[in-house]
């Protein structure tokens, strides 16, 4: 499942900004404040909107005043073209929330729909508005043309509720399932070290959470489990990290789980507690990108905070061989570093002006892919201010 392209009108920063051409593995940089934190909180917040409603989404984030672009009137808007397989077409869905009446917050429009071949008009899946709407049954293979799939009428309980939470519960609408599946499996990192660090309740956890709070539970789960993968994992621990020979996740006497490592020069291991802040943050990525369900978006915000420069571009391989063999991943960074490890491709960059961001293929501008085809580091650009000064030249045009 790839998404390969997404439209935001009107949630703060972004006032209007399209990003297309989406690859598996995308890294957004820009300098503090441009917008990549909010830029990965569009996933956040459909997340919320679906695993509960636009009212408590919105509410989340201060209301709808908060999260309205600045001086802007009408409503938000988004549009993510995804492909749930590499066989199927290209799906579009388009949602719009706003305001009713009484000034509370509504699913004004809510809409799937796909293109078989090049050619023809667009056809409906989902056609919803306050709560009310249409949804095709029946598999995208079994679609000829209009007329074949039955348009079974469907309500949801609130005007604020969006369709795909209902419906994609259900075999006899994939489309919208795999939509929803896709919204539920995004994966928005919002590690905390400390909460990494500590003793967990003994339990059983297979994937790691955003915080980061499971690790030590997760980590058992793939030593038990999946020791192959365990393994690997210490082995990239042995070769990045000076002194560390081995780890475990240690169930005591009192219920909890810890981790232990151990340093090939002492006899007796350490509590993590007592372990650099990069040591934790490296066997927390390691463990991540060891998922063996991989995540369907995983977004990551600054990997090279307290890593060291010489590990991100191993980081950066990980990412991408995460990318190319399970699910697509979403970078933001602003270390050089971590930027010339990366392919032109890949890079976007936020470029913030008259209060509005825009998100801008690097590869838009003739003079970074001259620049970048004669040798010139994407990492050493971004330190020289060309990358964004050539950047936002293209996105001008």
């Amino acid at each position: 499942m790839q998404i390969e392209a997404l439209r935001i009108h009107n949630f703060r920063v972004f006032q209007d900004v399209t990003v297309e051409n989406i690859p598996q593995m995308a890294v957004f940089m820009g300098q503090n404040g441009a917008g990549k934190t909010t830029f990965f909180d569009v996933f956040g917040f459909l997340h919320d909107c679906l695993s509960n409603n636009v009212r408590s989404a919105l509410a989340k984030r201060g209301g709808f005043g908060e999260v309205i672009s600045r001086d802007q009137t009408g409503d938000l808007q988004f549009e993510v073209k995804f492909r749930p397989s590499p066989e199927e077409p290209v799906i579009t869905y388009e949602l719009t929330i706003g305001l009713n009446e009484r000034h509370a917050p509504v699913v004004k429009k809510e809409v799937m729909r796909f293109r078989r071949g090049q050619y023809g008009a667009p056809w409906k899946i989902l056609d919803f508005a306050n709560g009310e709407g249409v949804a095709a049954e029946g598999t995208l293979q079994s679609y000829e043309d209009v007329q074949i799939a039955a348009r079974a009428p469907q309500r949801v309980s609130a005007p604020d509720i969006l369709a795909v939470k209902g419906l994609g519960q259900f075999e006899n609408f994939p489309a919208i399932s795999a939509l929803r599946k896709l919204i539920e499996d995004w994966y928005v990192s919002d590690f905390h070290i400390e909460s990494a660090r500590g003793r967990q309740e003994a339990g059983y956890s297979e994937s790691l959470s955003t915080t980061g709070d499971n690790l030590a539970q997760v980590a058992k789960f793939l030593y038990d489990n999946h020791r192959e993968r365990f393994n690997a994992i210490l082995q990239a621990m042995r070769e990045r990290v000076p002194g560390v020979a081995s780890v475990e996740a240690k169930v005591t006497e009192d219920g909890y789980v810890i981790l232990r490592f151990q340093d090939g020069r002492f006899k007796n291991p350490f509590s993590s507690k007592f372990v650099s802040d990069g040591t934790i943050k490296m066997f927390t990525y390691l463990v991540l990108l060891s998922d063996p369900s991989p995540h369907a978006l995983l977004c990551v915000e600054e990997p090279e905070n307290q890593l060291y420069p010489e590990l991100l571009a191993q980081l950066a391989e990980e990412f991408r061989h995460y990318a190319n063999v399970g699910g697509q991943v979403f970078i933001s960074t602003h270390s050089p570093d971590f930027l010339n490890a990366i392919r032109l491709e890949e890079l976007y960059c936020l470029v913030k002006e008259d209060g509005y961001t825009k998100i801008i293929r690097a590869s838009d501008s003739p003079l970074i892919v001259s620049l970048y085809q004669e040798g010139d580091l994407l990492g050493a650009l971004w330190s020289q201010g060309i990358l964004l000064e050539e950047a936002s030249k293209a996105g001008g045009k």
